[in-house]
């Protein structure tokens, strides 16, 4: 039996069956598009190991998801659909870093044009990799509801450096700082308010487990082997869409599925809640009493355990050097990377 854990339900069981630029065109601003009939997937990670689960290590390069040397199959223009739209975008579209895939309009106030269009040839569609609700995926942020002088101060850190990142060169990270520096204070402005506007939606359930299917990296997310194996899941979240086609063709009701492991949830509320002395300090205190942020911070229930974990580990190493890092720093020093995962897994059962 599995723990499952959504938004929604709370708590309850169930049971679960260059070069960056070149790279940028494969994997578009950090998505690989893999539609029609499905590639084979590149080899498979070494297993985790059996019988044991791994020790905590220092860095948590499990949310650092990158493999630089995907590759995608080529992209056809054949119009798709998904569940709940009479629109219709193809594997083309879907990769196209200057056209947002608006599935549903009606879920959303009006895109401005450097949201659903960008401007060539330097500044990105936001609605691209953040999709058209700002629902975001596991290999970037989500900005639905999220303050609008916050994405504007982050897109400032973006543009000063102040802003930077651990592990990898991931394009994700890449392709923002490149936005940030070729966006004008206007273009800035009018994308923060959009986001700022749009509604959060629950789209994660947490699954506390010991054994997770078998995942390859497709560019910057992770994708279940079709047919694979499980293996221990150890020190990890895996996060993965619940269906990858309309995850690449940037549906923004598409849900995700972060396998964690048992008793993370617990020990996560514990530390974002009711903190030990010395370990850190209680969240609520800077993020509003439901977590779900103030006019000026951001909200962090709800949102990808795989980004926050990154957003932490950031601001513990020095790369997020911003306005926020005063706060953050004293939140973190104590924090180890198995902390980080369980104050992640926790909240990414709340509602955002």
């Amino acid at each position: 039996m599995l723990r499952v854990f959504t938004a929604a339900s709370g708590c309850r069981r169930g049971v679960i069956a260059g070069r960056v630029a070149s790279r940028l065109l494969l994997i578009t601003g950090a998505l690989v598009v893999v539609l029609g009939a499905a590639p084979a997937p590149p080899a498979v990670e070494p297993p985790v190991g059996t019988g044991s689960p791994l020790a905590e290590t220092e860095f948590p390069a499990w949310a650092y998801a990158w493999e630089p040397d995907y590759r995608a199959p080529p992209a056809d223009n054949l119009p798709q659909s998904v569940p709940g739209s009479s629109r219709r975008f193809s594997a083309a579209d879907a990769r196209n870093l200057f056209l947002a895939p608006d599935w549903h309009p009606a879920d959303h106030p009006r895109m401005p044009r450097v949201v659903a269009r960008g401007r060539r040839p330097a500044v990105r569609a936001c609605g691209v990799c953040h999709r058209a609700e700002g629902t975001g995926g596991p290999e970037n942020s989500s900005l639905a509801g999220l303050p609008a002088s916050y994405i504007v101060r982050q897109m400032t850190e973006f543009k000063s450096g102040a802003r930077t990142f651990s592990g990898p060169r991931r394009s994700p990270v890449l392709l923002m700082i490149a936005v940030a520096k070729a966006a004008t204070d206007a273009e800035v402005r009018e994308a923060a308010a959009y986001f700022a506007a749009v509604r959060p939606k629950p789209l994660i359930k947490v699954v506390e487990t010991d054994v997770v299917p078998q995942t390859y990296i497709a560019g910057s997310f992770r994708v279940i082997v079709p047919g694979g194996g499980r293996e221990p899941i150890g020190p990890r979240i895996i996060e993965v869409p619940a269906d990858v086609r309309r995850f690449e063709l940037r549906d923004t009701r598409v849900t995700f599925r972060a396998f964690a492991p048992r008793g993370s949830i617990t020990r996560g509320a514990a530390l974002v809640n009711r903190p030990r002395a010395g370990t850190t300090v209680t969240c609520a205190r800077c993020h509003g009493a439901d977590l779900k942020g103030t006019a000026q911070v951001p909200g962090i229930a709800g949102r990808s355990p795989s980004y926050l974990v990154r957003q932490l580990q950031d601001f513990k190493s020095g790369a997020r050097r911003g306005e926020g890092r005063p706060q953050m720093a004293a939140t973190v020093e104590h924090l180890s990377s198995g902390d980080m995962l369980a104050v992640a897994a926790y909240l990414a059962t709340l509602a955002p």
